[in-house]
This record gives structure tokens, C-alpha cells and sequence, in this order.
């Protein structure tokens, strides 16, 4: 197990490098305002907001981003509760800027829910393809310079959700 103490000391290291570089006040408010973002809600904000504007595809992106985020949320669960690791600012012993809605770090949920949206949106609104994924990325990088994971939480999370969204697109017979 040399092999994860040597990732444990990549991402504390990578952790202090990019939370420092980000926590000045401005950065801080934008990286919080990024990660409120990516709360649950606002998916089902930005697909009522489509339906109401009656886009073509608002019914299959909410019916297929229904069907991937119900393989997501309890993979994320199942792995977040079994792996047990500790979140930076609890390891580190050092103030996080938000609290953090769950004790534990891998893999990030906020991530893997970014890359499911991303995943499945690029596929059925492909113009939208580079925005939700740079939203999605950014995303991820909120919530290392917030104190709240390791960039390899954030890397899991994105290959999780990305996994799942085209598990998801599959599914529903979209892709």
C-alpha cells in the first residue's frame, strides 16, 4: 500500500499548491458561487428552464439525466461510504471555506454529477458540448480551492459521472 501514500502525498501537496493560489477573497467567492452551481437543484432549474422555453430535447435530456442520475447518486454513496477518506481541511487541519455537506472526500459528488450533466448534454445538445464541460471542470476546481477535496476526489468524480452518463445515454436507448 506504499503506492497510495505516495497518492496521499501528490494530493496533499497538489491540495496546498492549488488552494492557496485560489483562497484569495475574490477567488474565494467565485470558486463558492461556482460550486453552488452544481447543487442538485440547479439541474432540474436549467431543465425546466428548456422546457419552459420549449427546446426540442428538454424532455429526453430531463428523462435521460433522470435515468444516469439514478445510477450515479447511489455508486457515489456506496463508494464515498466505503472508502472513508478523510476531506483536506480535516487531514490537513486546516480551515476549508465552506462546510462541506458529507464527512467524507472520494469520490467528489458535485464532480460526478458536473460530468453526468456534462456527458449526457453534450450528446443530445451538442453545441452546448464545450460550456458544460468547461462548467462541469470548473466545478471540480471549486471545490478543491474551497478546502473540501483532493484533486483526485475530482478526477474520480469526473470519470464516475462521465462513466455514467454515457451509461445513462445507453440506457435510454439515446446513445
Amino acid at each position: 500500500m506504499k503506492w497510495l501514500q505516495h497518492i496521499q502525498r501528490y494530493d496533499e501537496l497538489s491540495y496546498i499548491w492549488l488552494s492557496s493560489a485560489l483562497r484569495r477573497s475574490t477567488k474565494a467567492m467565485l470558486a463558492r458561487t461556482i460550486s453552488l452551481s452544481g447543487d442538485g437543484w440547479m439541474y432540474a432549474v436549467i431543465c425546466a428552464a428548456l422546457y419552459l422555453h420549449e427546446h426540442p430535447n428538454a424532455a429526453l435530456l430531463f428523462t435521460t439525466l433522470l435515468l444516469a442520475y439514478a445510477l450515479e447518486v447511489p455508486i457515489y454513496l456506496v463508494l464515498k461510504n466505503t472508502l472513508k477518506r478523510q476531506r483536506p481541511h480535516q487531514r490537513l487541519k486546516i480551515c476549508a471555506v465552506i462546510k462541506a455537506s458529507d464527512k467524507f472526500s472520494f469520490p467528489s459528488g458535485h464532480t460526478a454529477a458536473a460530468f453526468v450533466f456534462a456527458t449526457v448534454t453534450s450528446v443530445i445538445m451538442p453545441d452546448a458540448a464545450w460550456l458544460v464541460f468547461a462548467w462541469a471542470s470548473a466545478i471540480g476546481l471549486s471545490r478543491v480551492a474551497l478546502g473540501v477535496h483532493y484533486p483526485t476526489d475530482i478526477v474520480a468524480g469526473a470519470v464516475l459521472g462521465g462513466s455514467l452518463g454515457v451509461l445513462g445515454l445507453f440506457l435510454a436507448g439515446v446513445a
